[in-house]
C-alpha cells in the first residue's frame, strides 16, 4: 500500500518529517484584485500588509479537480480538510474521493472533516502519521483517528478584528473600540465546527494567562500541542514557556500561520491545538 496524507493549507502542515507522503492542497485569498495561492512561497507579511490596506477580500476553496490531483499516485489516502462550517473544501474533497475511487478500482480515499482548522489539523495529521509509521491498516487507521478526534481542541485569540468587519463578521464600530482598547477575543472551535468567542482580554499578559486557563479547562495536561502564529513570534514562545512552567516535559511545537489562516487570524493571532487528559492510546 502506498499511503498518502492530503490536507489543504489550513492545515498549515507544508512538509512531514520522516517516509510519510504528504501533499498541501492551497486554498487561495482574493485581496481587492489580486490572488494569493497558500503554499510555501506565499510571503505573509506582504499579504497581510495588503490585506490591512484593502477595501474587499475573500477566499476560496480547491476544486475537485485539485484534490483528484493531490490523490493521482496513492491507492490508500486520508485527506483532511478546515471546517465545513467555514469552507467548501469538505465538499469538494468528498466528490472528488467519490470519483476518483470510481475511477481507481480498490483504492481507498478517507476525507475526515477537521472541523475545525490549523494548528488542530496538524494534531490530526499528526495522529495520521503515527498511525502510519506503525504499520496498522485503512481501517484500523480510520477507527483510531475516530476515536481521536474527539479528543483534540483549538484554542485562539484575535489582535484585529477588522478584517472580520470587512467581510461583515463583527460590527466595523465593535473592532474599532476593541482595537482602541487593545481587546483580544478568545474563541474556540465548536463542536459543530464554528468559530466561537468564549471570553476577551484586555492586553498580551491578560490574554497568556487566559489562553493556558482555558486550555486547563478544555482538559489539557501535558502532552502534545502546537502553537501557531500570524507574525507575533516573540508571543507564540512566551506562550510556549508558560506551558512548560505548568507541564514540564509537555511536546509542544511553535510554527507560523500559512495564508488561509492569517487571513482569519490577523496580525498577532495566535491559534493553540492540543489533545486533552483523556486522548486514547495511538495503538
Amino acid at each position: 500500500m502506498k499511503y498518502r496524507i492530503v490536507s489543504d493549507s489550513a492545515s498549515d502542515v507544508l512538509d512531514l518529517p520522516g517516509d510519510i507522503d504528504h501533499i498541501s492542497v492551497p486554498l487561495k485569498i482574493l485581496i481587492d484584485d489580486e490572488e494569493f495561492v497558500d503554499n510555501r512561497d506565499l510571503d505573509i507579511e506582504m499579504m497581510i500588509g495588503k490585506m490591512e490596506k484593502s477595501a474587499a477580500n475573500s477566499s476560496s476553496c480547491p476544486n475537485v479537480y485539485e484534490w483528484k490531483e493531490a490523490f493521482e499516485g496513492a491507492d490508500t489516502i486520508f485527506c483532511i480538510t478546515i471546517t465545513s462550517g467555514l469552507s467548501g473544501s469538505y465538499n469538494s474533497a468528498v466528490q472528488a474521493a467519490t470519483e476518483y475511487m470510481e475511477e481507481h478500482p480498490g483504492v481507498n480515499v478517507y476525507v475526515i472533516d477537521s472541523l475545525s482548522t490549523g494548528a488542530e489539523m496538524h494534531v490530526t495529521v499528526d495522529q495520521l502519521k503515527v498511525l502510519m509509521d506503525r504499520g496498522l491498516s485503512f481501517e484500523m487507521i480510520r477507527e483510531r483517528i475516530e476515536e481521536l478526534k474527539s479528543h483534540s481542541h483549538l484554542l485562539f485569540s484575535l489582535e484585529s478584528l477588522n478584517n472580520l468587519a470587512k467581510n461583515g463578521r463583527v460590527s466595523p464600530a465593535v473592532a474599532k473600540l476593541a482595537g482602541l482598547l487593545g481587546i483580544r477575543f478568545i474563541g474556540i472551535a465548536s463542536d459543530e465546527g464554528k468559530l466561537q468567542q468564549v471570553s476577551v482580554a484586555r492586553g498580551e499578559k491578560r490574554t497568556l494567562n487566559a489562553l493556558v486557563a482555558e486550555t486547563e479547562k478544555m482538559g489539557y495536561a501535558g502532552g502534545r500541542m502546537w502553537i501557531s502564529h500570524c507574525l507575533n513570534l516573540a508571543a507564540a514562545e512566551k506562550l510556549k514557556a508558560m506551558f512548560l512552567e505548568r507541564w514540564p516535559g509537555s511536546l509542544i511545537q511553535v510554527e507560523e500561520l500559512r495564508g488561509l489562516n492569517s487571513y482569519y487570524a490577523e496580525r498577532g493571532g495566535l491559534m493553540v491545538g492540543f489533545e486533552d487528559r483523556n486522548t486514547p492510546a495511538y495503538e
